[in-house]
């Protein structure tokens, strides 16, 4: 009797730990799967995550609102400084010269030209060739309106005796918008642009080359200015490839950099 009854007990508690076993090795496989499940989708993640932060702003939305104008007007300019600056003191007899400025580029920081509406009398014929008339003497030429040509170079040119004549040209096409004597001038003003361009041994061709060898760029203004008392150096403004704008002073007797600066708007 002792020997029967302790048989079932025995059955009993075998079935007891094969059903404790195979309820281990279910919730071994649930936990095995829901961890596979957890890493899948976390792999999953970590593909997406860093296309998310790698995707940057377009070009535009990172330049400032200087550099978005310079290139909305550089990206129109068909006309290089070196040919502007040509058909310029093409348009007055002996002319040299003194100023050169792309219209719309940094015009808070040029010298504006007078209007094209001011008077004076023109002293240069405004032929779409940009030739001089053997007279000197012509009328502004009315194939383009002032403010509606687009980009615009603006050019100041002095006679021997420092006279100046403003030269307006159309930056995509090279022809001559208008060319005048400026009217608000005086003695004064005649003598000093004289002085600066018989001190000035270097042609302003000369200071934009020497500028741009030192930053790669597109020249938007060279101007013949004192150096403090020290002589007259060429301004040159180049904006390179970032849309940044650096100014050098270049000495106009010797083509070395005196002054660099880099505007950084």
């Amino acid at each position: 009797m002792n020997s029967a009854s302790s048989r079932p007990r025995t059955l009993k508690t075998v079935g007891a730990l094969g059903m404790a076993a195979a309820t281990a090795v279910l919730m071994t496989g649930c936990g095995q799967s829901s961890d596979s499940a957890t890493s899948a989708a976390t792999s999953e993640a970590a593909k997406v995550v860093p296309q998310k932060q790698t995707t940057s702003p377009s070009a535009s939305a990172q330049l400032t609102e200087d550099q978005q104008e310079r290139k909305k007007v550089l990206d129109a300019t068909k006309v290089t400084f070196d040919d502007a600056a040509t058909t310029a003191a093409g348009e007055v007899a002996g002319g040299k010269l003194v100023d050169l400025d792309l219209e719309g580029v940094d015009d808070d920081d040029n010298d504006q030209s007078p209007s094209p509406t001011g008077s004076g009398s023109p002293t240069g014929s405004a032929s779409p060739t940009g030739s001089a008339s053997p007279s000197g003497t012509g009328t502004s030429s009315p194939s383009a309106s002032p403010g509606s040509e687009g980009p615009v170079w603006v050019a100041e040119v002095a006679e021997k005796d420092g006279t100046v004549h403003t030269v307006r040209i159309n930056a995509v096409d090279g022809k001559v918008i208008e060319a005048r004597v400026d009217a608000d001038q005086d003695a004064d003003d005649k003598k000093q642009t004289a002085d600066r361009l018989a001190q000035a041994t270097q042609t302003p061709q000369q200071a934009a080359k020497v500028a741009t060898e030192k930053k790669k760029g597109t020249v938007t203004s060279v101007g013949l200015d004192d150096n403090e008392g020290d002589g007259v150096v060429w301004q040159v403004d180049v904006v390179g490839s970032d849309w940044k704008k650096t100014t050098f002073d270049v000495d106009a007797k010797n083509d070395t950099i005196v002054r660099e600066e880099t505007d950084n708007d």
